[in-house]
């Protein structure tokens, strides 16, 4: 068993797709199912079960899994120790963020980052914002982009970025939800909603809710990410309550098939910031980046 065996195991872990894993990691797929083969007659154990649709872990597999994670983790911080003594910081920093973010505050972050880390090596990985601060303490991410929960747990720490503002919106093209959304007085109660799975914007929207007397919410789609949602609102599915940087970050055409509405000021915004666990802040990698900040 070696470190590049890991990768490939956690690579496939992840993504659950033989195919997909093979070109992320540059081996051809039998080349990978191979090495896995190899890993699996190393423990003596099944690490995946698999059909012509679906990969699947078992329960050796989810053991390995967290041991290849501590495993790499520990690697790294071992070359971050050892590259102390050089002449300046190298390894690798893994960022995770959701798609908005990767576009509206990441990019000036890392341009002052690499600015002065030339030698770093930047691992982005992008999904729904709700999930950040678990990839974290998974260790599945050292440094992510979150929005602040109330209940954020005590070994996170975390660095403001901006108050963000949540908007309301529908679609712009004539359409049942258009009408609905535009009266004089709308009947949100009978208008479809497209929610966000969880967060910092759900909590809010639930509030909303309530501040409208909303116990039964007409709810078209539940969705896990925000930019899904602005696409399903200018396609007439429904209308929806979310951070307004996601909005600007959508593409043109996106936004040009959406109407802003103007009932949100019982909505608080929610601070935006990044997250690290605190035990790792005395690593170079990240107390560099958290310095930065």
């Amino acid at each position: 068993m070696d470190l590049h065996d890991l990768k490939l195991f956690l690579h496939l872990a992840d993504s659950r797709h033989f195919g997909r894993s093979a070109r992320a990691m540059h081996v051809s797929p039998s080349t990978l199912s191979r090495q896995i083969q190899r890993l699996e007659g190393d423990l003596g154990q099944t690490l995946f079960l698999r059909d012509n649709r679906t990969v699947t872990l078992t329960d050796a597999g989810e053991r390995l899994r967290q041991f290849a994670q501590q495993t790499l983790l520990q690697y790294q911080q071992m070359r971050h120790a050892i590259g102390q003594n050089g002449p300046s910081l190298s390894g690798e920093l893994r960022l995770f963020c959701s798609v908005t973010a990767a576009y509206s505050h990441l990019p000036p972050i890392l341009d002052r980052f690499r600015a002065e880390h030339l030698l770093v090596e930047i691992k982005l990985t992008t999904g729904d914002a709700a999930d950040a601060v678990e990839k974290v303490q998974t260790n599945e991410a050292d440094i992510a982009i979150a929005g602040r929960s109330e209940t954020l747990p005590g070994n996170i720490g975390f660095m403001p970025l901006e108050l963000i503002p949540l908007v309301l919106i529908a679609p712009a093209l004539a359409c049942p939800v258009q009408s609905q959304a535009t009266q004089p007085q709308p009947d949100w109660a009978q208008i479809p909603f497209i929610l966000p799975a969880q967060g910092p914007s759900r909590r809010r929207i639930d509030l909303w809710f309530r501040h409208h007397h909303i116990a039964n919410p007409l709810i078209y789609a539940t969705v896990s990410g925000h930019e899904a949602i602005v696409s399903m609102v200018a396609l007439g599915c429904g209308i929806a309550l979310l951070p307004d940087v996601v909005l600007e970050n959508s593409p043109e055409p996106i936004r040009n098939r959406i109407l802003e509405l103007e009932d949100v000021e019982m909505v608080a915004p929610f601070e935006l910031g990044v997250c690290v666990q605190k035990k790792r802040l005395t690593e170079p990698l990240i107390d560099a980046f958290w310095k930065l900040l």
